[in-house]
């Protein structure tokens, strides 16, 4: 079996959860000894090093670039030849990434190959496969990574039905649907029928890695993006002042650019191995109040066997909303009484924590995910 597997961006840089899920899948290919073509954007940058080690680590076959499109640098053919043409005929822009000799480099990699399955991220990268007459006989498989129409309620000219008609359009280009979400498998499904294929996030067993004596109480893992800083802002604006000043907090990722320094919170811009720090731990939070799609983040606690804080947007995407190791609230006196009774009542703690372990098992762990993808793959 061979695939051609795009994902624009350098799945290594484990900054953001669809940088994770798209590792996962590189990693489920390789578990299966599968033939994997990787293709993604040349951004010109020393992330190249990094999209060596794909090699390297063999996790790929081989490593194709599409040349990196700057506006700066186009700007007569963004507006005559991509802003103006999307205007003129009312097409939804937003869906469409392929710009200037993107499609050019994609279709060379499809005439010097053969592929069984052809697998894109994104819908709004759909536009490489439509009509495209060097495809062969290859399956085409999406993985939206989310519900884009929801991403881009806040764009210029925003249009709901023209936005859902276009990504619904989109998808229906495909033999299979892949949502991380359990609501985008639903909604997905109304639309495009039993092509959608609810893949879960899979994660290893980490249980064994977590140490008896912990350094810190909490543990917040985020990048610098509008969802998180305004998380951010929240609990350290209403929560934080609620909470004990002996209790321990670190913050790990370029979120931590956003906050002000205080003396019981650490601050890690960047960890190339979140295992010392999720072993390290002793509860996960993620306060969050926008975004789409299953948080990352909160999956990867629970593979460690953490309890999680949260506000309700955190189990969004999850199978089931309660009994998951997860305490939910949108209230800041809530969400401090959650962390402060997880600290002090051993008991409770455990009981969360063996709901978390019971919820990863059932749902994220990776041999059990496994099962479903080599369905997809007809493995």
């Amino acid at each position: 079996m061979k695939i051609l597997f795009f994902y624009p961006e350098n799945p290594l840089l484990l900054s953001q959860g669809n940088h994770a899920r798209a590792l996962a899948l590189l990693h489920y290919f390789k578990d299966r000894n599968i033939n994997v073509d990787f293709v993604s954007e040349n951004d010109n940058s020393d992330t190249s090093n990094l999209n060596q080690r794909i090699i390297n680590e063999k996790l790929v076959s081989s490593h194709y670039f599409i040349r990196k499109f700057t506006k700066k640098k186009h700007l007569l053919w963004y507006f005559f030849c991509f802003s103006l043409p999307n205007k003129l005929l009312s097409k939804q822009r937003q869906f469409n990434r392929v710009r200037k000799g993107q499609q050019k480099d994609f279709n060379r990699i499809l005439q010097n190959n053969s592929y069984d399955y052809i697998v894109i991220s994104y819908a709004c990268w759909a536009p490489l496969i439509e009509n495209n007459r060097y495809l062969k006989k290859a399956k085409l498989i999406i993985d939206t990574h989310d519900f884009l129409t929801a991403q881009f309620i806040g764009s210029r000219d925003f249009s709901l039905g023209k936005s859902f008609e276009t990504e619904i359009n989109l998808l229906r280009l495909f033999d299979s649907v892949i949502t991380i979400s359990n609501e985008e498998r639903y909604l997905f499904s109304h639309f495009i029928g039993n092509k959608t294929a609810l893949i879960t996030h899979p994660l290893p067993n980490n249980f064994f890695k977590s140490n008896t004596n912990k350094v810190f109480d909490i543990i917040y893992i985020a990048s610098d993006n509008p969802h998180n800083n305004i998380g951010a802002k929240w609990f350290f604006d209403k929560v934080y002042p609620l909470l004990s000043n002996a209790i321990n907090i670190v913050v790990v990722g370029n979120v931590t650019r956003t906050i002000k320094n205080y003396s019981n919170v650490t601050k890690i811009d960047f960890t190339e191995n979140l295992d010392t720090y999720y072993a390290n731990s002793k509860i996960v939070i993620c306060p969050i109040f926008t975004g789409t799609g299953l948080k990352i983040k909160v999956i990867e606690a629970l593979s460690y066997g953490l309890p999680v804080v949260c506000n309700e947007k955190g189990v969004d995407g999850m199978i089931n909303k309660i009994n998951n190791g997860c305490l939910v609230t949108d209230n800041p006196s809530e969400f401090a009484n959650y962390i402060e009774s997880l600290l002090t009542d051993t008991s409770y703690y455990e009981s969360i924590t063996s709901a978390s372990k019971n919820y990863f098992l059932e749902n994220n762990e990776k041999t059990e995910v496994y099962k479903n993808i080599d369905k997809l793959f007809k493995k």
